[in-house]
């Protein structure tokens, strides 16, 4: 594997007992599933996250072959023949033409404190480098990294090498979808129903347009939508033949007792008539018809809508928070 772009030894080869190497496919999904394992109690991490929880092996086998080549563009560390840790970089371009080159890295805590989180941290560096060149996108892309607020280690390691926050997400979880308040009256002329797929290019649109004065957002094109599409539990408002609001809600495959309220967009000139309420309300039931015990989402934390109100009107509660981190990319 090519790791190192300058000329002098890296610093993950100067490891005494540690060696990085590449991705090997299946036979490593156990060792990294017990890396995140192995880190749960010291990141505090929430084990039902939907944003980043504790992924199995079946999990994190599904995505890595989301991966653009995983075996370059994933490295894991062993110490005494074990998976101790291992890095994934994923890239994506922002719709104001910014290309995020988005490094996460996890490693066992009994491991830290040796200059290994640095090592890792380095060679991603350098690996997204090379990308960077290949891909021709010097002039618009930049480091990026994550990390929850509880999880202190990488928090500290990322300020220390120059990363600083940009925003964070925070996700919240309703316990009990049998403890649902009651809807309110629309107002007349309003219909809520199925999406079904007539109306995906129009919840699409619903969804991108909500994002158009928002930073930090990717590229989401109508067949990354498709792709992912599980409309069993989506809703939408229309007025007359107009879809005002949707709210797309679904089951997560991995748990079937936790639903996910992925989007919940309410075009601008049919705010404050109660359709995002209606909307959220309906999924939920929806989801609790299919099998779902509780309900998770996420929202940015600076929200300009105001939904955090909306959601804790209907018994959401506040969990974790998640920042993303930035650096630019030196010559």
């Amino acid at each position: 594997m090519s790791v190192n772009s300058g000329s002098g030894p890296a610093s993950w080869e100067r490891l005494p007992g540690y060696v990085f190497r590449p991705y090997r496919g299946h036979h490593d999904h156990d060792g990294m599933a017990a890396v995140r394992l192995g880190c749960a109690q010291r990141d505090r991490i929430d084990a039902r996250s939907v944003v980043e929880g504790l992924p199995t092996a079946a999990e994190i086998a599904e995505s890595c072959t989301k991966l653009d080549d995983p075996s370059e563009n994933q490295v894991l560390v062993e110490h005494d023949g074990g998976v101790v840790g291992y890095s994934t970089i994923r890239w994506w371009q922002e719709r104001d033409g910014t290309w995020l080159y988005l490094h996460r890295g996890y490693l066992l805590p009994e491991h830290r404190g040796q200059g290994i989180g640095s090592a890792m941290l380095n060679w991603a560096e350098c690996r997204i480098r090379q990308l960077v060149q290949r891909h021709g996108t010097t002039e618009t892309a930049v480091f990026g990294a994550s990390a929850m607020a509880s999880e202190q280690d990488a928090t500290t390691l990322l300020l220390e090498t120059g990363y600083r926050p940009v925003f964070s997400l925070v996700e919240l979880e309703l316990v009990d979808l049998r403890q649902l308040p009651d809807g309110k009256p629309l107002p007349a002329g309003i219909r809520v129903g199925a999406v079904d797929p007539s109306g995906y290019r129009a919840a699409w649109k619903t969804v991108v347009d909500s994002y158009a004065n928002a930073a930090f957002t990717e590229t989401w094109t109508f067949e990354s939508f498709l792709a992912t599409a599980d409309p069993t539990c989506w809703r939408a408002a229309w007025e007359g033949r107009h879809m005002a609001a949707v709210a797309l809600c679904s089951i997560r495959r991995h748990d079937p007792t936790v639903g996910e309220v992925e989007e919940l967009s309410v075009r601008a000139e049919s705010r404050r008539l109660g359709l995002g309420r209606a909307l959220l309300l309906d999924g939920l039931r929806c989801l609790r018809k299919h099998g779902a015990q509780t309900a998770r989402l996420y929202t940015g934390a600076a929200n300009p809508h105001r939904s955090y109100d909306l959601y804790e009107s209907v018994g959401f509660q506040r969990q974790n928070e998640y920042f993303r981190y930035r650096k630019p990319i030196a010559a």
